[in-house]
C-alpha cells in the first residue's frame, strides 16, 4: 500500500533538484517538457533537443502561467533565480521568500529531472513493476495495469514514456492515493536500464523477449541482453524482488542467474512456473488458451490479435498471481477495454479489412503479425516496409519475413531501401515474381494496392515508424465511409 504523502509540490520538486527545501510554495504542480502545455500549475523542463532549445522557450511557458522553469544556462526573463549549479553558490536566504514565477538553475536538466523524480519516488513505499525486453513492453504494460486496476490504483507510463525523459515524468506524477506503479523500460545501448532501474527502484521485473531490435546502436544479442538483464540485477532480494523471466526465451530464461530476487517463468512449457497450451486464435475476436499454475487449471479469453499474445496474457496473468489477485480479478483485468495494443483493425474500401500495424516493426512483430494475417479468412495483401536498426540482422531478418509473407497471402506489396530484400524472401519462398511490387514510396505502394484490391481482401500494413505506412492506412481509407478505428 502506499504512503499517503500529497501529491507533488512546487517546494518538493525544489529539494529534489537541489537539496534545499525552500519555505512556503507548497503549490501542486506538474511537470511540462513543451512550453505550449503550460499552464498555472506547470515547471518548464527547458531541454536543449536536437532541434529545438527549450530554453528559447521559457518566457513562453512563463506567459502561459508555468510558476517555475528547470534550466541550465541564464535565460532572458525577469524572475529570481535559486542556483544549484557547480559554480552557484546556494544559500539559505535564496530559499526564503521566493516569488514565483522562478528560475531554477541546475547543471544539466536531465540529470536534474531524473534526481527530482528519484527523490520523489523515494518519499513512497509503493509496488514498482519494470517492464523490458525487445518486443511487446508496450501492451505488456498496458495489460498488466489493467490487471492490477481490478484491485489497485494503479499509475502507468502513458504511450511510449520508457526512456531517460519519459519514466522520471511518469513518477512525477506519483500521489499517495497510488498503490502500484507499472513502468515500461526501454534500452539503445547496455547502461540505459541500469540507469532507470536507479531511479525506479521497481521491486518486480517482467522481461518480455531478446530480439535484434535496435541492434545497429545495442550491437549483438548478447550485448541486448546484457542490457535487458540489467533489469532483473536491480531487483532486491527475495521474498521482495521478482523477476518474470520468459521460459521460451533461452536469453530471458539464463537471467534468472544474475538475479537474487524470486524467479516465476512463464511461457509454453510444462517446466515454467506458468503455462499455457491449447492456444487457439479466434482472428479479431481474440485468442483462447489454457492457463496451468500449481494445481490450477483455467481456461481464458481474452481480446488479443494472433497466437503469440499468448504470452502477454502469461506475463499479466503472473504479476497479478504473484500480487495476491484472484483468478477472477485477473480475468477481469485480461478483459478490460481500454489496453491500447498496437494492432488495429480497420474497415477498408471494397468491405475490405485493414490490420494497421504501422507503429513499428521488428522481425519478430512482422512474423506475429503475419501469423495473425493467416489465422483470417479472405484473400491476403501484406504490405511491408523497411524493419530499421536490426544492424548484422537486416538482411536475415527481411529475407525471413519476405519468406513467411509468400506463405500466407496472395499479394506482396514492399517499399524503402531494404524492399528488395523483402522481395528476395518472397520469391525464394514460392511467390510468383508477378504478385511481388515493389513500390517507390507511399504513394505508389496505395495505388498499388487499390489496383489489385477485390472484395473482403484483409490488408497487412506494417513497417518501421520512420516509414510512415500510416500514410498508407490513411489514403486507403480515404475511399470508404468514416467509421472510428476499433482498438483490438
Amino acid at each position: 500500500m502506499g504512503v499517503m504523502v500529497k501529491q507533488l509540490t512546487l517546494a518538493d520538486l525544489i529539494a529534489g533538484l537541489t537539496g534545499a527545501r525552500p519555505v512556503g510554495l507548497e503549490m501542486p504542480v506538474h511537470p511540462v517538457i513543451d512550453s505550449r502545455k503550460a499552464d498555472t500549475k506547470s515547471v518548464f523542463f527547458a531541454f536543449n533537443g536536437e532541434h529545438v532549445d527549450g530554453h528559447d522557450y521559457v518566457a513562453d511557458a512563463f506567459q502561459r502561467g508555468a510558476v517555475a522553469a528547470v534550466v541550465s544556462r541564464a535565460v532572458p526573463v525577469d524572475a529570481p533565480v535559486i542556483d544549484s549549479t557547480a559554480g552557484g553558490a546556494l544559500l539559505p536566504d535564496d530559499l526564503r521568500g521566493v516569488a514565483t514565477p522562478v528560475v531554477i538553475r541546475v547543471d544539466d536538466v536531465l540529470r536534474g529531472l531524473q534526481r527530482a523524480a528519484g527523490f520523489w519516488r523515494r518519499k513512497f513505499d509503493v509496488r514498482v513493476v519494470g517492464i523490458t525486453g525487445s518486443v511487446g513492453k508496450t501492451t505488456t504494460k498496458e495489460v498488466v495495469s489493467r490487471v492490477l486496476s481490478s484491485r489497485y490504483r494503479v499509475l502507468y507510463s502513458s504511450g511510449s514514456y520508457n526512456n531517460e525523459i519519459g519514466l522520471p515524468l511518469t513518477l512525477l506524477s506519483l500521489t499517495g492515493e497510488h498503490e502500484r506503479v507499472v513502468l515500461e523500460m526501454g534500452m539503445y545501448v547496455r547502461g540505459d536500464i541500469h540507469a532507470l532501474s536507479r531511479i525506479a527502484q521497481p521491486q518486480v521485473g517482467v522481461i518480455t523477449n531478446v530480439e535484434p531490435v535496435h541492434a545497429e546502436r545495442a550491437g549483438s544479442l548478447d550485448n541486448i541482453a546484457l542490457g535487458k538483464q540489467e533489469l532483473v540485477e536491480a531487483l532486491p532480494p527475495a521474498p521482495t524482488g521478482i523477476a518474470v523471466l520468459n521460459y521460451d526465451d533461452a536469453r530471458v530464461r539464463a537471467m534468472a542467474e544474475a538475479t537474487d530476487a524470486r524467479v516465476c517463468f512463464y511461457g509454453l512449457s510444462p517446466e515454467a512456473h506458468l503455462w499455457a497450451d491449447e492456444v487457439e486464435s479466434l482472428g479479431l475476436e481474440g485468442i483462447r488458451v489454457r492457463l496451468h499454475y500449481g494445481k490450477d487449471h483455467l481456461y481464458v479469453r481474452a481480446p488479443f490479435l494472433g497466437r503469440h499474445s499468448v504470452h502477454t496474457v502469461l506475463r499479466a496473468t503472473a504479476v497479478g498471481l504473484l500480487d495476491g489477485l484472484t483468478w477472477q480479478e485477473i480475468v477481469e483485468g485480461l478483459r478490460a477495454p481500454g489496453a491500447q495494443l498496437r494492432l488495429v483493425a480497420v474497415q477498408g474500401p471494397l468491405n475490405s479489412l485493414i490490420l494497421d500495424d504501422t507503429y513499428n516493426s521488428s522481425p519478430p512483430s512482422a512474423l506475429a503479425a503475419l501469423n495473425l494475417l493467416d489465422d483470417l479468412e479472405g484473400r491476403k495483401i501484406a504490405v511491408l516496409g523497411d524493419m530499421l536498426e536490426l544492424g548484422e540482422y537486416e538482411e536475415e531478418g527481411h529475407l525471413k519475413v519476405g519468406c513467411r509473407a509468400a506463405d500466407v497471402v496472395e499479394h506482396l506489396v514492399v517499399l524503402g531501401d531494404r524492399k528488395t530484400l523483402f522481395a528476395r524472401g518472397a520469391r525464394l519462398c514460392g511467390l510468383p515474381a508477378k504478385n511481388v511490387h515493389e513500390a517507390a514510396d507511399t504513394e505508389e505502394a496505395v495505388e498499388i494496392v487499390r489496383s489489385l484490391l477485390q472484395p473482403q481482401d484483409v490488408i497487412l500494413v506494417k513497417g518501421s515508424r520512420a516509414m510512415k505506412m500510416e500514410e498508407i492506412v490513411d489514403s486507403l481509407g480515404e475511399a470508404m465511409t468514416p467509421r472510428p478505428r476499433s482498438r483490438m
